[in-house]
């Protein structure tokens, strides 16, 4: 088995000089969902802008299709959010004819309905811009300049995009279910679960490509052969040679270097890039095969991520930080580089990921 993914992963600007708690109650972690569509006003869906506390995103869903009399099927949202937290998010429910209930009148300790209009098209995951973070950490202690210091560079240089420690479950648990899934040990599985498993191997392997380039601080530095991402986008193109303009769009943040989600197909990179990741990828054939054994195609994910409208106060032992982070991407990767935080919360990383 290997090693637990939250005790390997280098840091971008040193060992944290601070340390505090998170999560002591779920407002200490609040996230709202930054859209990335505009509602029709008209359709078979309806569109839910719903606040939840300390509940699953799944569960809520389960919820709204038992409320509307329809297929859970019917019910779709556009990213899976924290449980331990205090989050609005937005949902679809496809009616096509039934009444639509009075939301006025559904409000639980769980979840409430802010808003509702109707749209023409099913809600995507991944139908989003973003996320807003709003944190509290309590207990603080330590530096305070060093952490100054720190939240000033991640500002201005972002922070490495590592999958968090959500995302490989409870002791590395998605990835053990991964490896009985490659060896033919676990057969019957719903398709939700066998994805959690899929994406904590692509996840995994991603983070050590990042982290070798961490460690050799060259995860911000253009190289030759690199597969650049445009910002925001799933565009990419190869830069075999590194030029100036290249180098200058890179630092405005305009591009940024990728690494490997793990699937069938070429990486993409060449040169001393494809070298780097040949040599840190060798000894995890395993999960390589087992990713393309279950048909999954190569992609390319960020290796850096923009940390925006960045604010912080401190007042006693009461650290207050927020943010905005692109969809898909982590808080816990932009508090690590901060500080060493631990969580309160008896939070099962299985249940939710980011997105």
């Amino acid at each position: 088995m290997v090693e637990k993914e939250s005790e390997i992963l280098p840091y971008a600007y040193g060992l944290p000089q601070c340390s505090g708690v998170i999560r002591s109650v779920p407002e200490d972690f609040q996230v709202d969902e930054i859209a990335g569509f505009e509602p029709d006003g008209e359709g078979e869906h309806c569109l839910l802008h719903i606040q939840k506390r300390d509940s699953n995103t799944d569960w809520v869903a389960g919820q709204l299709a038992r409320i509307a009399g329809v297929s859970r099927a019917d019910v779709s949202y556009a990213g899976l959010k924290d449980r331990h937290a205090v989050t609005t998010q937005w949902f679809s429910i496809r009616l096509a004819g039934k009444p639509e209930p009075d939301w006025r009148n559904l409000e639980s300790g769980e979840f409430r309905v802010l808003s509702s209009t109707r749209h023409g098209r099913k809600l995507r995951v991944g139908a989003l811009k973003g996320n807003q973070f709003k944190i509290v950490v309590r207990g603080f202690q330590g530096n305070q300049t060093d952490l100054e210091t720190r939240l000033s560079a991640l500002a201005e240089q972002g922070i490495p995009n590592y999958f968090g420690e959500q995302r490989f479950g409870v002791d590395d648990s998605n990835l053990a279910s991964a490896r009985a899934l490659f060896n033919g040990e676990l057969k019957r599985i719903k398709r939700q679960k066998r994805g959690f498993y899929l994406s904590a191997v692509r996840s995994f392997l991603f983070n050590q490509v990042l982290a070798a380039r961490v460690d050799a601080g060259n995860w911000s530095t253009p190289l030759a052969g690199e597969r650049m991402m445009l910002s925001g986008t799933r565009s990419n193109f190869l830069a075999n040679e590194i030029d100036q303009t290249l180098l200058e769009r890179h630092q405005q943040m305009d591009v940024h270097l990728s690494g490997p989600l793990w699937g069938r197909g070429e990486t993409m990179v060449s040169g001393e890039v494809a070298r780097l990741e040949d040599d840190v990828l060798a000894e995890y054939g395993f999960w390589r095969e087992g990713l393309e054994q279950f048909g999954l195609k190569m992609e390319r994910r960020a290796l850096r991520v923009p940390v925006a409208s960045l604010a912080w106060s401190v007042e006693g032992d009461v650290l207050k930080i927020a943010f905005n982070l692109p969809k898909g991407c982590y808080a816990t990767t932009v508090l690590r580089e901060c500080l060493d935080y631990r969580q309160l919360s008896s939070l099962n990383p299985l249940r939710e990921s980011k997105t």
